[in-house]
């Protein structure tokens, strides 16, 4: 593969394009890792999830002895499984995250033990150009949605017109500064000018929406800056992010759960031994999905960067402890588990920026942003649209980046065509499979471990792939037995490898 990077994995760019370059890979992260402790009911948390993705990303960045270019952040795919968790407060996140992060180091152990062929063929070129494909197209919902959202319209709520328009100037911006050729600095910046051009574009029609109270032109919500110096003290500029740990043993002293937690969830209670099984029956099984997206965000990171990550330099037991022991950092001492971003990803492939130098700065700038109240809460105040004009390209670009493995499929064979068709369309269709695990005195189901769309397309995928291959063999078998006329050597050869 020819290598069009700007700057490789060892490369060092001056210490201005560097901050230029961390600070568009923070915006480009920044909207899902915030999203999260939302997501759960946890916003006061933001900080805290900014600052686990700092010192997680730091952690992922030693283990893989800074040859990998990828942020570790927030994972949606522990939503289901932070819910159950909550019901346990800040403890039984922790040790979720723990569970969590200790199957990846169990797995991280088996693939130095015994090495990575075992991998490559339960995830085969067939499953994971697809569910890398899948991965951004199972968003593409996510930066549509977003792209019609005035954040401060909170009495129409739902289609704005006015916040699509904002999303494609974003949108346009990020795809004129990266194609033209006349500017290289519109080439190294083009999230921070399309965040840019689209903030403006939302501020020039809030500003007559807030004048002429018309809601359906209040793009943008400035509440978080208005309530940050509301009542100025030292915390409006500098304040401390919330530690999970710190809560969960706050926790176990008070004998009750923080105001917040009971919040978001009004049943919640003090970890119990059942909790903590109940909580490992939640986050355990969520873990060897992630592991399948740690492949695949590898397999299309390597793509990029033009290195075999799993294989090679810094191998996949070294990433795998990385992404583990990172997420469980990332947690303790934030809010929630980690993995790597496809978002990230994608802002390397866009850039063609893949100096690890840029990532760990981007690490040393989450965390210190976590603690900066003013900056946090203007960050906040970016408009959805805009992060969905934004999202449109990113998404697009794992989403492309799966589809380009595609050239390496035979789609002539049936085996792969069944495994391609069970993955994308698992994927895109949203199968979720849902595993209840406890009822209520009416025996209906109030509990269940959630397995995302993405993760059962994965499944689906490995399973008709082991099934088709399982049958292919015994057919192969059946036909070196006949005579060599209706069985040619050299085509039986080739199936039965």
């Amino acid at each position: 593969m020819k290598n069009t990077l700007i700057y490789n994995v060892e490369d060092k760019p001056s210490i201005k394009e560097v901050l230029v370059f961390a600070f568009q890979q923070v915006l480009a992260v920044l909207a899902a890792t915030i999203a999260v402790p939302t997501i759960i009911g946890l916003p006061v948390n933001i900080p805290s999830a900014i600052l686990g993705a700092g010192l997680g990303t730091i952690v992922y960045l030693l283990f893989t002895k800074f040859k990998s270019p990828v942020v570790i952040s927030s994972s949606f795919a522990f939503l289901g499984a932070l819910a159950n968790a909550l019901a346990f407060g800040y403890m039984g996140i922790v040790l979720g995250a723990i569970f969590a992060g200790l199957v990846y180091v169990v797995i991280a152990f088996v693939v130095k033990k015994v090495g990575t062929n075992w991998v490559k063929k339960l995830l085969p070129p067939v499953i994971i150009g697809p569910v890398v494909a899948v991965i951004g197209l199972s968003l593409a919902g996510n930066a549509a949605g977003d792209m019609v959202k005035a954040t401060g319209d909170a009495v129409n709520g739902g289609y704005n017109l006015i916040g699509l328009l904002c999303g494609l100037v974003t949108f346009f911006t990020v795809v004129i500064c990266s194609v033209q050729k006349k500017s290289k600095t519109l080439n190294l910046i083009p999230f921070i000018t399309g965040i840019g051009a689209g903030y403006l574009c939302a501020t020039i029609f809030s500003i007559i929406g807030y004048a002429a109270d018309a809601n359906y032109l209040k793009i943008i919500d400035w509440s978080p800056v208005v309530n940050n110096f509301k009542d100025i003290s030292f915390r409006s500029f500098l304040d401390m992010p919330r530690l999970s740990l710190v809560e969960g043993i706050k926790e176990l002293v008070n004998g009750q759960v923080s105001a917040e937690v009971l919040a978001a969830n009004p049943a919640a209670k003090p970890i119990t031994a059942i909790g903590v099984a109940e909580v490992a029956l939640a986050f355990a099984p969520v873990a060897f999905v992630v592991f399948a997206e740690h492949i695949a965000d590898h397999t299309n990171l390597g793509t990029i960067i033009n290195k075999d990550l799993l294989n090679d330099e810094p191998g996949l037991s070294r990433t795998l402890l990385g992404d583990g022991v990172g997420s469980i950092v990332g947690t303790v001492f934030g809010v929630c588990p980690n993995t790597t971003y496809g978002e990230s990803v994608g802002c390397v492939a866009i850039t063609k920026n893949a100096s690890v130098r840029t990532i760990f700065v981007t690490a040393i700038m989450l965390i210190i942003l976590s603690f900066l109240s003013p900056v946090t809460a203007v960050l906040r105040t970016i408009p959805s649209c805009v992060m969905g004009g934004v999202c449109l390209t990113l998404y697009g670009f794992i989403a492309v980046s799966g589809l380009k493995m595609f050239k390496d499929i035979d789609l002539s064979e049936s085996k792969n065509l069944f495994t391609v068709s069970a993955v994308l369309i698992a994927g895109i269709g949203g199968l979720a499979l849902k595993i209840p695990y406890s009822t209520d005195v009416f025996g209906k189901v109030d509990a269940a471990i959630t397995i995302t769309s993405v993760a059962t397309a994965l499944f689906l995928g490995v399973a008709t792939y082991a099934i088709c291959n399982k049958i292919e063999k015994k057919s192969s078998g059946k036909e070196e037995a006949a005579p060599v006329a209706d069985a040619p050597v050299a085509e039986v050869s080739e199936e039965s490898k």
